[in-house]
């Protein structure tokens, strides 16, 4: 799952997108209003959840919500500002934020705000996902080969996950990148190739016929 944080705290903005990366979020960071409501206008589709302070430069939060409303993009807001009324709240709800959580907060009550907001209808996640002989819990971060639980890293168990929500599917590497990897990473590194080589030789996929090289394109879960 990918997520926008827009927060001009880049201290703040900086340390949420760390505590969430090592929950197996991909997270960029923007940090001043304007620069947020570009980057959801023109990449949302690439976005699961975008975090969004009240209090921005140039454009604040609540003029970001209402136009990306406006735009007839659905991708869920939740805000995090340090406003904390209830008038507030409601404003910021009524203008499109789909949840709202007052500074100073939980790190892990963000998490399970995030993962809430995540389960809800439009996005919600299959308890478990299964192509072949393996079975991908999203929640328990558990994997399984033939019944045996498979040790993977964050990124191994991310990109695992992407390539069997689009089991079937060839993917392009440049696809995986921008799922799994944030904007700023160097997309002409070979990282993609190297995960994969690790992935197969951990889920025992010696002979490439579960997780596919199609060349030219990329890679394909085999259904």
């Amino acid at each position: 799952m990918r997520i926008l944080i827009v927060e001009d705290q880049e201290n703040l903005a900086k340390l949420v997108k760390s505590g969430l990366e090592a929950e197996g979020f991909a997270v960029d960071c923007v940090f001043d209003g304007e620069s947020g409501l570009k980057r959801i206008l023109l990449d949302h589709e690439d976005y699961d959840l975008v975090i969004l302070d009240w209090m921005l430069p140039k454009m604040n939060g609540d003029e970001i919500c209402r136009e990306t409303r406006k735009k007839q993009i659905d991708t869920p807001i939740l805000m995090l500002t340090a406003r904390d009324s209830a008038k507030d709240v409601i404003a910021g709800l009524e203008c499109g934020a789909d949840d709202y959580l007052t500074k100073p907060f939980s790190f892990d009550v963000l998490v399970a705000r995030i993962r809430a907001i995540l389960r809800r209808p439009k996005t919600a996640l299959p308890i478990e996902l299964k192509c072949k002989n393996l079975t991908l819990n999203p929640t328990t971060k558990k994997v399984f080969a033939d019944k045996k639980e498979i040790d993977l890293t964050l990124k191994e168990f991310a990109l695992l996950e992407y390539l069997m929500r689009n089991c079937g599917t060839a993917v392009t590497r440049d696809q995986i990148l921008s799922n799994i990897w944030d904007f700023a990473f160097d997309s002409f590194a070979n990282v993609v190739d190297v995960h994969i080589t690790n992935l197969r030789k951990k889920i025992g996929d010696k002979d490439a016929k579960i997780i596919e090289t199609v060349r030219g394109v990329g890679y394909r879960m085999s259904e």
